[in-house]
């Protein structure tokens, strides 16, 4: 069975990951990237594409009349037509839950960065200012603790629900937003905008729909405190780059932490690049070598499944 993997870059950027277990499945061809121009030929006869971000566009499907299987190496699913690959009986399967840990992890280390501040007490004491200290103690910057701030978490996926275990942990408060009522939800459940006015930290953890888009907007953020904190880590495309740069500029909200941007990679003009308080991590937190190792079992285990007859994790 041939297998064409178009964008395995996208996974083992650092070469950390063995290729054995794809190899494995099949006659397997690895692609660093490719260009939306070479897809079609790429694939060629392949029964198999296992993608992340390639588009996977009707017109490709049109010119692989081989191919049957189409396997994510992502939860989202958004760079395949899947109207189309429906049609055409291919299989289409991603990896859900993958990232559950990590992407949390990722959220509480913007949460502590804020109220803890570890990075700027750091370079106050780099430049001297302790030792010029005349007290034991110097915190001349504000600090905070977590227990009794509210954790307002939009999307209670598994991520979403991971999010809330360790902001219970910290005691902290939780408010819980989400599309459809969650059964046995300990939190309390609310609309959008009341989690929002109530958070001291919002975080976003909602797939990318049409619901969803540009749900982080002037509106929204005018209803937040002006100590409250924004975190995405879903989406893009969930936030209005310029209306949350301006809400940043202007005091509107005191920080926003961004792991996603609306055009990956960064372009040099976003709004969000030199706005006040906001920090960017590169699309990092899925990223941790144990998570990228559990994302290519799980795309391996869904081939074998699909092989068996007996396919997991289909979108279609």
């Amino acid at each position: 069975m041939k297998i064409v993997i178009t964008d395995w870059s996208t996974v083992n950027f650092s070469g950390d990951i063995p290729e054995e277990k794809l190899r494995k499945l099949g006659e397997t061809d690895f692609y660093p990237l490719t260009n939306p121009e070479e897809t079609a030929s790429r694939i060629g006869d392949a029964e198999i594409v296992l993608c992340n971000k390639t588009l996977i566009t009707r017109e490709v499907m049109d010119s692989c009349s081989n191919l049957k299987y189409i396997g994510l190496f992502a939860t989202g699913y958004n760079n395949v037509d899947i109207e189309a690959a429906t049609e055409k009986g291919i299989t289409v399967c991603n990896a859900g839950q993958y990232s559950t840990n990590a992407v949390a992890q990722q959220v509480f280390a913007y949460i502590l960065d804020h109220f803890s501040r570890i990075r700027d007490y750091d370079s106050l004491v780099k430049n001297g200012e302790w030792e010029r200290s005349s007290t034991f103690s110097y915190f001349p910057l504000p600090i905070g603790e977590l227990a009794g701030k509210t954790l307002s978490i939009v999307g209670y996926g598994s991520i979403g629900k991971r999010v809330a275990e360790l902001g219970n942990a910290f005691e902290m408060n939780i408010v819980v937003s989400t599309r459809t009522a969650p059964e046995g939800c300990p939190y309390e459940v609310t609309d959008v905008e009341t989690a929002a006015e109530k958070a001291d930290v919002l975080t976003f953890h909602c797939p990318l729909t049409e619901r969803t888009k540009g749900i982080v907007n002037k509106g929204l953020l005018g209803r937040m405190k002006k100590t409250a904190v924004l975190i995405n880590t879903a989406r893009g495309g969930i936030a209005d780059e310029k209306a949350l740069a301006e809400a940043l500029n202007s005091g509107v909200i005191s920080a926003a932490y961004a792991d996603v941007l609306e055009k990956e990679p960064m372009s040099p003009d976003t709004p969000l690049k030199n706005a006040v308080n906001c920090y960017i991590t590169p699309h990092t937190a899925w990223a941790a070598l144990e998570t990228r190792q559990r994302l290519v079992d799980i795309v391996c285990e869904n081939v074998m499944a699909w092989q068996n007859g007996t396919p997991t994790n289909k979108v279609n």
